[in-house]
């Protein structure tokens, strides 16, 4: 007697998209934006006083041998490109574009406005800083990847914190324990850090111009979170709204 094999029942499985996230503690965002921004302040005026050029000096040689070049094997080197290459524009508008597309999908529109917002008046407000700042790139070190344009503040620092971290924001809000909002918001910050630090290494900023940038990406980030989401809830419900027909003659 030939055996007929069961048929396993799968069963039905349903996804679950989120409507609205569980948004930032804006007054806890606004105290964080501002402390980051006294740290900027704080560095800039170092900068333009002149206080920072010893330490900038010493730090920026500091991990170099006789010829310059930053102790370690060749293999460090292409592995700190790597990591300034995700501040630089490419890459970290490819996540960012991803990040909006992903959050559309999931039917947040109101965290797409504001990662884009941010994003977009962040690399603004970076752009006006570093014109009015104009400091010039470090020339006492070699420089190990192509930069160019002014030096203060560095923008791949800036522009980084404010992408890995407005994302980070964004998709930390989906869950509702804490330990895991913390977790991603700490892995940009990070991750942030990690490409400040290596401007440095490469030669193409002083270390006060990663600083700054640095503080200055945070403080903006904190900044929108906590001021441009009427702006951003605006512009999801205006997007929101069905298109009507056109009267007939």
């Amino acid at each position: 007697m030939r055996c007929v094999p069961e048929t396993m029942v799968v069963p039905a499985q349903t996804l679950r998209l989120p409507v609205r996230g569980f948004p930032i503690n804006r007054p806890k965002a606004l105290v964080v934006a501002l402390a980051a921004w006294a740290g900027f302040g704080l560095v800039t005026w170092a900068v333009l006083s002149g206080h920072t050029a010893a330490i900038d000096r010493s730090a920026l040689l500091f991990w170099r041998d006789s010829d310059l070049r930053p102790n370690g094997p060749v293999k460090l080197l292409e592995t700190v490109r790597d990591v300034t290459a995700l501040g630089g524009v490419l890459l970290r508008n490819l996540f960012a574009l991803g990040a909006v597309v992903a959050l559309l999908f999931l039917r947040l529109r109101r965290e797409a406005s504001l990662l884009t917002l941010t994003i977009t008046l962040g690399w603004l407000v970076e752009a006006l800083i570093k014109g009015l700042v104009g400091r010039d790139r470090p020339e006492i070190a070699l420089h190990l990847t192509e930069a160019g344009g002014a030096s203060f503040p560095s923008g791949h620092s800036f522009n980084s914190a404010v992408v890995y971290m407005s994302i980070a924001l964004a998709f930390a809000a989906l869950s509702r324990r804490r330990k895991v909002r913390l977790t991603i918001v700490l892995s940009a910050i990070l991750g942030s850090l990690a490409v400040a630090w290596s401007r440095v290494w490469l030669g193409v900023h002083w270390p006060s111009d990663a600083l700054a940038g640095w503080l200055g990406g945070t403080a903006w980030t904190f900044s929108a979170a906590a001021l441009l989401r009427p702006a951003a809830d605006a512009a999801a419900d205006a997007t929101a709204q069905p298109v009507s027909a056109p009267d007939s003659p």
